[in-house]
């Protein structure tokens, strides 16, 4: 799934790997488990995957060295691997723990497609 995501980030013109490159490849996916938790959710899939195509917009028109994995990416793929357990790694997971991670865009973009309010600073 991170190959899928950053393909994401270069098809933006992006040098690095951020949670909204992975919430937009994981809705390319078409994953059944996270269709369902979406429409769970009354969210319709297509309308999340255009609001994180928007957000995303393009980038500069320049060739990057090298894709940066941002630490929240870094952080989701933690939260994941702990909701795996001892299976691997699925679409939901990665999914949820985006959701479960809680900022930036990818989860602010949830979060208003399901109607939930902004978490408060302590």
């Amino acid at each position: 799934m991170l190959h899928a995501a950053e393909q994401e980030c270069r098809n933006h013109n992006h040098y690095y790997v951020g949670a909204e490159h992975m919430l937009c490849a994981l809705l390319e996916e078409h994953d059944a488990n996270i269709i369902a938790r979406l429409r769970r959710d009354a969210i319709e899939p297509a309308d999340v995957h255009a609001d994180v195509r928007r957000a995303l917009g393009t980038g500069e028109d320049r060739m990057w060295e090298g894709i940066l994995v941002t630490p929240r990416v870094r952080k989701i793929v933690v939260l994941a691997e702990q909701r795996a357990g001892d299976a691997e790694i699925e679409p939901i997971d990665l999914f949820e723990a985006i959701r479960e991670e809680g900022g930036g865009l990818a989860a602010e973009i949830l979060r208003r497609a399901s109607g939930t309010p902004a978490p408060h600073a302590e």
